[in-house]
Parts: C-alpha cells; structure tokens; sequence
C-alpha cells in the first residue's frame, strides 16, 4: 500500500508541474524517469507555497504557509502525509539528503512574500533570491550529481548563479504583475522609481554576467540532466533577449513571451548541441 500512495503522490506532483509550467515540464521530460519523478516533487513543494503567497488573497496567508510548513516537518518526521506534495516531496529530499538548510531558507523567502514590499538593496535582493531560486536549483543539483558530493560541491556557485539568473528574468517578465497586483517591487535600482530604458539594460547586463558564470557548470552536469538543464537555460537566454528588444515601457506593460514555435526550435538547439556533445 505504501509503494501505491507514494506512486499517486508522485503522479500528483507530476501533474501539479504540468499544469503549471509546460515549458518546465517538457524540459524535465528529457531526464530519467527516476530524475523526473524526483524533480516533480521539487517543482509541486515550491510551487504550492509559492501559490499560497501570491495567490490565495481572500484568506490568512500567514496561517495557511504556517500550517503549510508545519506539515512538512510532520511529514518529515513521520514519513507520511496526505498532502501527496508533501508527502513525494519529503520522500525525496530523504533520497537524495536534501539539506534542511536549503528547505528552510525557501520558506523564509516565502515569508518575505508576505509583508515585505521593496528591496533596497542588493543585499536584500541577494537574500531573497538565494531563498526563493537559488536553493530550488541546488535541490535539483543534490537529484542530478545522486550523492557524488564532490560533484556537487564543484556545481553549487554555477547552479547558484543560474538560479539567480531564472530568477531576475522572471522579475522583468512579471514586473508589471508584481508591481501593479502583488505590490512588490524586486530590483533595488527600481526603488521609487519606473523601469527606464537605462536601468533596464543594466539589470540585463547584470543577468547575463549570471548566464555567463553558470555555463561552465551546465557541462559538467552528468547524463540527461545537462540536456534538461540546457533546455532551460536556452529558453531563459531567449527571454532575456526578447526582454532586451522591448522598450522599458512595453515591458512595464505586458507579459514578454517566447512562443510555441521558438520554444520548439529551442529544444532543437538545446538537442542538437547535447547529441553531438556541444555541450
């Protein structure tokens, strides 16, 4: 019975990620089984508390990413929950010896979601990164490296930076809801101010130093997981350009977006360059 309810926990995680994020997903489809159904587990934990900050506006937030936490560590300690996130995401990080450190610095960036409004500096920003994307890429380096902690020591900066550079991406591309819903505001360049031309390219030149530094890690990843991880890497950088080609102002007022036919052509890139290893 317990391989049955570990089995649907992991099938909900799964569908939980594709759901969510198509483009994701089919990266993560390039991997082991064993890797997928490891990193779907990953993807459902951060993506339920992220829901919880960003979107359940009409209840206590507080309360429910409390109780949220409150679970896992129960979950942790007992083995089970009948939350099927939790439960496939606490079964994994016992795998592959996820540390705690990394679970709880993601909780304390979510919490930051929840009062915390503007980032002064880069101090902050920096903080608040390492929490909510930089610790979710080195959950999935422990799934990809499988206890070759050596390995895994040798790719933590690299997969820190390109945590970061997912991350900073991803706050252009939402900035209008961020700044017109969520009320948040994530750059410290953008404190009191509006996105202008100027200060744009300098956050993108900032991102691409990001992209730069993680690159020399996405080689040495091991097996399918360099393709996956490559696969995203691609798409972001072809974000972060399709970024660069729009005004400051078209960016503060929609959602940049790569479409289904770049996307394609982008895992043939991503495919190509694995295939005929130049990667």
């Amino acid at each position: 019975m317990d391989q049955l309810y570990n089995a649907v926990a992991y099938k909900i995680s799964r569908l939980v990620t594709r759901e969510y994020s198509t483009s994701f997903s089919k990266a993560v489809g390039f991997l082991t089984k064993e890797d997928q159904t490891a990193i779907y587990s990953i993807y459902g934990f951060v993506r339920y508390a992220d829901e919880i900050v960003d979107t359940f506006h009409t209840v206590d937030k507080n309360k429910i990413l409390a109780a949220f936490e409150e679970e896992y560590y129960n979950a942790v300690k007992t083995g089970v929950s009948t939350n099927p996130i939790l439960h496939s995401f606490q079964l994994t990080v016992k795998k592959y010896n996820i540390p705690d450190e990394l679970v709880k610095a993601f909780l304390k960036s979510m919490q930051f979601d929840l009062y915390k409004t503007e980032y002064n500096s880069k101090k902050e920003m920096n903080e608040y990164i390492y929490g909510s994307a930089d610790v979710v890429g080195l959950m999935c380096l422990k799934v990809f490296v499988n206890g070759d902690e050596m390995l895994y020591e040798q790719l933590k900066v690299p997969a820190m930076r390109l945590g970061s550079a997912f991350q900073k991406v991803n706050f252009l591309r939402d900035i209008k809801n961020d700044t017109e819903i969520l009320k948040r505001q994530y750059f410290p360049e953008l404190a009191g101010k509006v996105l202008t031309d100027i200060t744009k390219e300098k956050i993108i030149a900032e991102i691409s130093t990001d992209f730069k530094a993680s690159y020399e890690g996405i080689k040495l990843l091991p097996g399918r997981s360099k393709l996956a991880v490559t696969i995203a890497y691609y798409y972001y950088k072809a974000l972060l350009n399709k970024i660069r080609n729009h005004t400051a102002k078209a960016v503060m007022s929609s959602r940049i977006r790569i479409t289904g036919t770049k996307k394609f052509l982008l895992f043939l890139k991503a495919c190509t360059a694995y295939i005929f290893k130049l990667i």
